[in-house]
């Protein structure tokens, strides 16, 4: 490959890469939530990574977070809001590199679908009170629900138990 080819390629993937970061915000629910802030509030209160991911849908690198290996007992609150969102016990290592849990809450998290990714429906999960982005839910979980909800630690804050 000479230096002409890489540079197309690399410029190509970069829009392709652009593109699809775009489509991804489009995903992230809409109110009206019991607590809204404006685009300024939010990015003053959230580093670049968690606005990324919490207002504009994206995803973290797996592996990154630090929740990935929490295992102590107590329960995972949204970054955005502090809603209680999901318990630990309900918390289990999916091998995926990103917190994962089979359930969340009661009245903690909404969805909605997601269709960014091309020939792929999946399920998003969003705060039900801030509307932040969380991750997505899949069916290939353990039981007793069978789900899995995979999600970004930069939206969640552990309070471990008293």
């Amino acid at each position: 490959m000479n230096r002409r080819t890489f540079l197309a390629a690399s410029t190509s993937l970069g829009a392709v890469a652009l593109g699809a970061s775009r489509a991804l915000a489009a995903t992230v629910a809409e109110g009206p939530f019991e607590i809204t802030r404006t685009q300024a509030e939010w990015r003053a209160m959230l580093s670049e990574t968690q606005y990324a991911v919490m207002r504009e849908g994206a995803t973290e690198p797996p592996y990154s977070s630090p929740l990935n290996d929490e295992d102590r007992r107590g329960t995972f609150h949204c970054r955005g809001c502090d809603l209680p969102l999901y318990a630990s016990d309900t918390k289990y290592d999916s091998g995926t590199g990103w917190p994962s849990f089979y359930e969340a809450l009661p009245d903690a998290i909404g969805t909605m679908e997601d269709r960014t990714l091309l020939f792929l429906v999946r399920t998003e999960c969003h705060c039900r009170r801030c509307g932040s982005h969380l991750g997505h839910i899949f069916d290939d979980g353990p039981q007793p629900t069978g789900k899995r909800h995979c999600l970004n630690g930069v939206s969640l804050v552990f309070r471990p138990a008293a």
